[in-house]
């Protein structure tokens, strides 16, 4: 089960190659988060420099859970 994520926490999200170029694991920090359900919510995350330069986004809502991380 994935720890709590707030606001400000650096993550790592997963982009897979069937919507995305570039598959794999990309690092930014956590800006917003939205409320979906009692048990479920959308996290936005601001990507790092150089993911943003690689994926051409700055910032992604990532709603799976099993898609998002915290860092290390």
């Amino acid at each position: 089960m994935m720890g709590q994520i707030d606001v400000g926490d650096r993550v790592e999200i997963f982009l897979d190659s069937r919507k995305f170029k570039w598959e794999g694991w990309y690092p930014g920090v956590v800006f917003r988060i939205d409320p979906y359900s009692n048990h479920r919510r959308f996290y936005w995350v601001r990507l790092d420099e150089d993911s943003r330069a690689l994926l051409g986004i700055r910032e992604i809502s990532i709603f799976n859970p099993k898609f998002i991380r915290k860092s290390v």
